[in-house]
């Protein structure tokens, strides 16, 4: 057993973990800190098949940049944890059995001959002059644009749907109905002057002094 073999198998257990944490974790931060693992973990699984541009992106892309909104945005929204929870008993065979499916699916899409991605085998050795960023860059905004372009629409919809489940029962009050404003009449003024009578206060260490200068 070579030493990629036995990194591929510690990596991989390490990425199973952390994916199994991040669904299971009560707390969203602690789920969105094991999600943080496991792209690490998978980003260092790039790196040992010489996919070193797809593990720096994965690194600098998720984990230094859309963690970090996961984080301030699940920290700024008032998630009701024991709300969300309701109905996962309920609703777990058929999630089980959905991610079962889904399992057999992608195990006989890999092990499948036509695909060829079973034959595999270990990792070629490439010149030093080649360049796999030319030939990733070539591969999506040429052969795979559409799912490319389908899936970044795809993560946008899901943080847009995400915030609004957890807005949808919870009352905002520093929200503004944009219709409201734009009724608003000159003429009933949007600032009210108030006229208040002038008062003076005198510090106490100067009232002896003007009751000495009254008496005399």
């Amino acid at each position: 057993m070579t030493f990629s073999l036995i990194m591929f198998y510690v990596l991989a257990a390490v990425i199973l973990f952390g994916a199994l944490k991040t669904v299971t974790a009560k707390n969203p931060v602690h789920a969105s800190l094991y999600l943080v693992l496991t792209f690490s973990m998978s980003a260092m699984m790039w790196m040992l098949m010489q996919a070193e541009f797809l593990g720096l992106t994965l690194m600098v892309v998720y984990v230094g940049a859309v963690m970090v909104l996961f984080l301030f945005v699940v920290m700024m929204l008032n998630i009701d944890i024991e709300e969300m929870r309701k109905g996962f008993w309920r609703n777990a065979p058929s999630a089980m059995t959905v991610g079962i499916l889904m399992a057999v699916v992608l195990v006989m899409i890999l092990l499948a001959p036509e695909t060829k991605l079973s034959a595999f085998g270990e990792m070629a050795d490439v010149p030093a002059d080649y360049s796999n960023v030319r030939d990733l860059g070539r591969q999506i905004y040429t052969t795979y644009l559409l799912p490319f372009e389908l899936a970044a629409v795809l993560l946008v919809l899901g943080m847009v749907a995400a915030i609004a489940l957890v807005h949808r029962k919870s009352e905002n009050p520093k929200y503004i109905n944009p219709a409201d404003q734009v009724k608003v009449d000159a003429k009933q003024g949007r600032v009210r002057m108030v006229k208040m009578a002038a008062e003076t206060t005198v510090a106490p260490e100067n009232t002896d002094q003007a009751e000495g200068e009254a008496k005399a």
